[in-house]
């Protein structure tokens, strides 16, 4: 019997419910952690590089990690809200295909789920500011990293069960979003896979396709039909997407970093960073406000 094992688990930050008014109100934010609401009165907006969405009572709402997205309560608002880190064996997220902010219906059983996270994870609200300049520091990383460490086993196991739940859904809506009408080809998920882990590597369209036994062209163009992008693209933005990780996560110098994401030379590395970020590694970097956590 084959056995799958689950290769990502979270970390939570913080959970709380909460009444917002005009003030909640930022733009140009950029997190290394997971944000889910679940809207129950009031309205507002989030919006990420793409596209904007309406919060409207009665939906869930999810922003992924390393989102650009501007947060704005038009007047009055009140949500639910859950927000946690991600990791994985290999290094790549859930959502690495598709980090964007997205919306569902919420059912009651979504609602009884952050009611009973709340209930198991008590005083986790913010309370210092609605600001991210304010709360999102290392410092406080670590405190709630060490609230987590004193959780009994019970109340951890049912955390990650209820993450995991919310995760699910909405990953789910952002597949779905993508409309993949057939199941992907073993060689181009098998590649895809070799890809994400292989970053830093020589990551030719022959080499890959060699590695599948399929002609340069056809794989380019299989490749591109399930995935939306052509092999060059794709690659250049999961570079660009770990190197975003990393230029928040450590205190590699853009230097290192452009060399384990696979570019030739910094150069390339800056132009490539700013036209898909439209921020040079070094804003990007003073954007996330050097956060570094330690999980």
């Amino acid at each position: 019997m084959i056995k799958r094992v689950l290769q990502n688990t979270f970390s939570l930050l913080n959970v709380d419910y909460v009444k917002l008014s005009s003030k909640w109100n930022y733009r140009n934010v950029i997190s290394p952690y997971y944000r889910i609401y679940y809207i129950d009165g009031g309205s507002g907006e989030i919006s990420d590089q793409l596209h904007s969405l309406q919060l409207e009572p009665g939906y869930l709402y999810i922003i992924p990690s390393f989102t650009l997205c501007n947060l704005q309560c038009n007047n009055y608002l009140s949500q639910y809200f859950v927000q946690f880190f991600e990791e994985s064996v290999d290094g790549t997220s859930l959502f690495a295909r598709s980090r964007i902010v997205s919306k569902i219906k919420a059912t009651t059983a979504d609602i009884d789920l952050f009611k009973r996270l709340l209930e198991i994870n008590p005083g986790r609200g913010i309370n210092r500011s609605d600001d991210p300049k304010v709360y999102e520091k290392n410092i406080f990383y670590k405190e709630y990293q060490e609230l987590n460490n004193r959780q009994s086993l019970a109340c951890y196991l049912q955390t990650q069960g209820i993450l995991l739940q919310l995760v699910g859904r909405l990953l789910y809506s952002q597949l779905h979003l993508r409309q993949e009408a057939h199941q992907t080809p073993v060689k181009i998920a098998e590649t895809v896979s070799y890809i994400l882990v292989n970053l830093h590597q020589e990551l030719s369209v022959k080499a890959l396709a060699s590695r599948v036994n399929q002609h340069p062209d056809y794989f380019s163009r299989l490749f591109k039909t399930f995935t939306g992008e052509r092999p060059v693209t794709y690659i250049l933005g999961k570079r660009i997407e770990r190197a975003q990780y990393l230029l928040a996560t450590s205190r590699f110098t853009a230097s290192e970093i452009a060399a384990q994401t696979g570019f030739d030379n910094l150069s390339y590395f800056s132009k490539s960073f700013k036209k898909l970020t439209g921020m040079s590694p070094g804003a990007y970097k003073k954007q996330v406000y050097r956060v570094g956590f330690t999980l």
